[in-house]
C-alpha cells in the first residue's frame, strides 16, 4: 500500500508538472500575441486643427486598409502631447515644429525626434481694430505666444512689418530683444492656446496657424500680415528614437505624407496650411 502511495503522489507530480509548462507555454503565446497586437495599434497625440482632422479624415482611412487601429488623441495644449510621447502613452504626436521640440528637449531633458515633415503653418497677425498693421496707434496692445520658438516668429513677424527692430545673433528673442520700438508697442505674452480669445482686447494679435483654423480664422484671407513662405517651421511626427524603426512608426509617416494627404490639406485649407513634402 505505501509503494502504491508513494507511486500515486509521484504520478501526480510528473502531471502537475506537465501543467505547469503547458501553462508556462500557453503564456508565452498570449505575450507575444499580445506583443502583435500592440504593433497594429497607434496612438497619436494632436491639436484639434489642421493635425487631427489631417489625421482622422485621411490618414486613420489609409492604415486601416494595413489592418492598423488607430486612435487620435486631440490636446488643447503644447505641453502634454510631448510629457505623454515620452511618458510611453503615445507612439507618436502630431503639433508642433523642430524647433519648438528642440527646446521642449533642452527645458525638459528629453530625447525625442521626428520622423518626417508634413506642412507649414504661417504664423500670422490679425486685428479687430486696424486693417494694415502700420496703422496701429502708439502704445498698442500685441499679443504673441510665450513660448520660447514661437514668440521668438511672433516677434520677427513684427520686425519684418517695420514695427520693431531686434536685437542680433540670438536664435530665440522674447519681448527684452527688443532694441527698437518707435510705436512704444507693449508686447503681451500669452498662452498660444489663449490668443484668439485676446483678439478682441488687443491692437494686434499674432496667432498660430492651427488656433486661428480652430476659431474660424483663415491665415491666408483674415490675416493683416503673413509668416514669409520661406518659413522653417514645418510641422512634424514626433517621436521616441527607440520607437523610430517600428513597422508602425514607418506606416504612419509614409501615410501622412502619401499623396492623398497632399491633396486634402491644399483643398480643405486654402493656403492657410501648405504641405512641406
Amino acid at each position: 500500500m505505501k509503494a502504491k502511495k508513494i507511486l500515486s503522489l509521484a504520478a501526480v507530480a510528473v502531471l502537475s508538472l506537465g501543467l505547469v509548462a503547458c501553462g508556462a507555454k500557453s503564456g508565452d503565446n498570449s505575450s507575444t500575441s499580445k506583443s502583435s497586437s500592440d504593433e497594429k495599434v497607434i496612438n497619436i497625440g494632436a491639436t484639434p486643427s489642421p493635425h487631427a482632422e489631417v489625421l482622422n479624415e485621411v490618414v486613420k482611412p489609409l492604415l486601416e486598409k494595413e489592418g492598423y487601429t488607430v486612435n487620435v488623441k486631440v490636446f488643447n495644449d503644447y505641453v502634454l502631447p510631448n510629457k505623454a510621447l515620452n511618458e510611453g502613452t503615445l507612439d507618436a504626436n502630431y503639433f508642433q515644429h523642430v524647433p519648438y521640440l528642440e527646446e521642449f528637449n533642452a527645458q525638459n531633458n528629453t530625447k525625442l525626434t521626428y520622423t518626417v515633415k508634413v506642412h507649414i503653418e504661417p504664423m500670422g497677425v490679425y486685428s479687430d481694430k486696424v486693417k494694415k498693421v502700420s496703422d496701429v496707434k502708439d502704445g498698442g496692445i500685441v499679443a504673441v505666444p510665450n513660448d520660447p520658438t514661437n514668440e521668438s516668429r511672433a516677434l520677427k513677424i513684427l520686425e519684418k512689418e517695420g514695427l520693431i527692430k531686434l536685437a542680433t545673433g540670438k536664435e530665440l528673442l522674447n519681448k527684452n530683444d527688443i532694441v527698437e520700438n518707435p510705436k512704444n508697442l507693449e508686447i503681451k505674452e500669452l498662452a498660444a492656446e489663449q490668443l484668439p480669445s485676446a483678439l478682441k482686447d488687443v491692437d494686434l494679435d499674432v496667432i498660430n496657424a492651427n488656433y486661428a483654423l480652430q476659431a474660424k480664422l483663415n491665415p491666408a484671407k483674415d490675416s493683416i500680415a503673413l509668416e514669409s513662405a520661406d518659413s522653417p517651421y514645418a510641422n512634424i511626427i514626433a517621436i521616441k528614437p527607440e520607437n523610430k524603426d517600428s513597422e508602425k512608426i514607418k506606416a504612419l509617416s509614409k501615410a501622412v505624407t502619401s499623396p492623398e494627404v497632399k491633396k486634402f490639406i491644399e483643398e480643405k485649407y486654402n493656403g492657410a496650411v501648405i504641405p512641406s513634402f
